[in-house]
């Protein structure tokens, strides 16, 4: 589901979850507006930016004079060179036109600050760009990387650095969050006064936003119809879809002699962004779990697809060493249908940190599905391993449909308005004790853990904390959506707003407010062995048989482990109180 707040004060009882302070009279801190009222929230759903986008697109002057270059923008969703349409038509038409080909990268601190990006997502996007520079320097291709900070301003800013390129033609891949729809249009409206033709490409998803309808031309709020018109659709249009284009052609070698384009190729990538610097071992802990780069990127999917589950894969461990043994017929992709909710068993492909930052296209995932099993249609039915794995990528689809149909849900907005007067408890305790893993309730606390140390975790945990948060402790949701994006590597607003909300009963397809996950005997499905648990919670990594999975108090006393900070048979009449009479004490 999740294919995944700055703490409430104690005297905050509003709407929004989000209390932040002004630093001092004179020194104001940036602050985002977390919360949009419900009709600000209808105004834009009214108008959605999505299609006022395209037709700003559309409408942007046709046949600009011929400039010295050709520029593509590259955004933090599409970290890379390989299968990258915007990237494609940019190189071809640099061709086209004779002159070079260059590539620009804008990074904008209020931006992370307004998304809480984590220090991780950042930290991984300079390691990849660091990688993208010298493949494009073998290119004769100049990546350009620039520090812009007033958000507001970044259009201009952007069209600024266009006209000192001398350039009349701008490629870029669309991003689908509000804030970036409307920055785009906002350059399209600039673009125009200038004479440059700016040209927005669908690159993120399988199948673009606003191709599948339900029969009333609506966007779909419910999965499974969604997905089975996404596997049909798909496989009547396989080349439109999965066709991968190809890498951008290289510049002329002059291009380094340019008075204006040859100093570029010196510009390098900051080491960190203020604001988002990694201490050093947390630094260290993400090089090794996460290698940068499409090398890397594709070798973790060929791992995933073709060699067997490894134990020590559980924790904080390098995906690439040399371990691992293949296995056509019991590799994790194969398995993947019957335990891809283990926990304690390495059953996942990890690759979601390499999509959500486009390192490797979603459509060189579902090619090498095909390839894999020698068949000319995409497989995603439930009764196979491959097939429930496509699935999760549909699921992606999915949920950035929902992003774009339904601009609201970037705007802290509950998609079920209905519930948006569901009362939350303000428990500053309770809410720290998650974050930190301290609950008492050994799978939650492993889960928290492991999303702390590994900037990651297992999607059946994500879940299972989610809803302990949302329904147990009966906080807010948008507190545990926010931490999320702090801490992972992998955050992505659609696919994990889409799995905050379902967990707390309040998106599409939701889980029903009445289903609340008992977090004991979750933890005895998705963790059998225990051998998660032990991994991640220090205090219980000597526990043996079921008590590792709610130790007794003398137990948990005696190894230093906190005592449950509630009783999920007590508070879960509570929940449901609440969410079947939203406004109810």
């Amino acid at each position: 589901m999740f294919l995944s707040f700055t703490t409430m004060s104690k005297r905050a009882r509003s709407s929004s979850p989000i209390v932040i302070a002004k630093k001092s009279r004179t020194n104001y801190a940036f602050i985002p507006k977390k919360v949009a009222s419900i009709g600000d929230a209808n105004a834009v759903q009214a108008d959605p930016p999505l299609p006022r986008l395209l037709r700003a697109n559309k409408d942007a002057i046709e046949d600009p004079p011929k400039g010295n270059c050709i520029v593509y923008w590259m955004r933090m969703n599409d970290l890379r060179i390989i299968d990258n349409r915007a990237l494609a038509q940019a190189s071809a038409r640099a061709v086209s036109d004779s002159v070079p080909l260059i590539v620009l990268f804008v990074l904008s601190p209020q931006d992370y600050v307004a998304h809480d990006r984590s220090k991780r997502r950042i930290d991984f996007t300079l390691r990849n760009l660091r990688i993208i520079k010298s493949s494009l320097t073998l290119l004769d291709i100049p990546l350009y990387t620039i520090m812009h900070t007033t958000r507001r301003t970044l259009p201009e800013r952007v069209l600024s650095i266009l006209q000192s390129l001398q350039t009349t033609q701008l490629f870029a891949n669309i991003e689908y969050e509000l804030d970036e729809l409307r920055r785009d249009i906002r350059i399209c409206q600039l673009a125009k006064e200038y004479k440059i033709r700016p040209n927005f490409v669908h690159d993120k998803c399988i199948i673009e936003p606003g191709v599948l309808e339900t029969k009333n031309g609506k966007a779909y709020t419910v999965y499974s119809p969604y997905q089975r018109n996404w596997i049909a659709t798909l496989n009547s249009n396989i080349s439109t879809y999965l066709d991968s284009s190809p890498i951008p052609q290289r510049n002329s070698i002059i291009v380094r002699q340019h008075p204006i384009f040859g100093p570029l190729f010196e510009i390098a990538v900051p080491d960190f962004v203020d604001g988002f610097k990694l201490e050093d071992i947390d630094k260290e802990t993400m090089q090794k779990v996460w290698p940068a780069g499409a090398d890397a990127a594709k070798e973790v999917l060929s791992r995933f697809l073709h060699t067997k589950s490894r134990v020590s894969q559980i924790g904080a461990a390098d995906p690439l060493a040399s371990e691992a043994e293949v296995s056509e017929k019991r590799s994790r992709v194969i398995a993947y249908k019957d335990v891809r909710d283990r926990a304690d068993r390495d059953t996942t492909s990890r690759i979601s940190p390499y999509l959500s930052a486009g390192v490797i296209s979603a459509r060189e995932c579902v090619r090498a599905s095909m390839v894999l099993l020698d068949i000319t249609k995409v497989e995603a039915g439930r009764t196979t391993g491959v097939g429930k794995w496509v699935q999760e990528i549909a699921w992606r689809d999915f949920y950035n449909n929902v992003l774009a149909s339904y601009p609201r849900v970037s705007m802290g907005r509950p998609f079920q308005e209905k519930m948006a007067d569901v009362k939350w408890e303000v428990n500053e305790e309770h809410l720290n004790a998650w974050k930190q893993g301290k609950t008492g309730i050994p799978i939650v606390d492993a889960a928290m853990r492991q999303v702390n140390t590994m900037g990651w975790m297992h999607n059946r945990m994500r879940m299972i904390v989610a809803m302990f948060l949302s329904k147990d402790l009966m906080l807010d949701w948008r507190l545990g959506e926010r931490y999320f994006m702090e801490q992972l590597i992998d955050g992505d607003l659609a696919s994990n707003n889409g799995g905050w909300q379902w967990s707390a009963s309040t998106g599409v397809d939701p889980a029903p407010y009445f289903r609340l996950f008992n977090p004991y005997s979750q933890s005895v499905k998705a963790d059998p062995t225990g051998d998660y648990i032990r991994h991640f919670v220090e205090e219980l990594k000597n526990l043996r048989g079921p008590e590792v999975h709610n130790p007794p108090v003398k137990i948990a006393d005696k190894l230093g482990y906190p005592r449950p900070i509630v009783q999920h048979q007590e508070v879960r009449e509570r929940a449901l109180r609440r969410y079947k009479t939203p406004g109810q004490e």
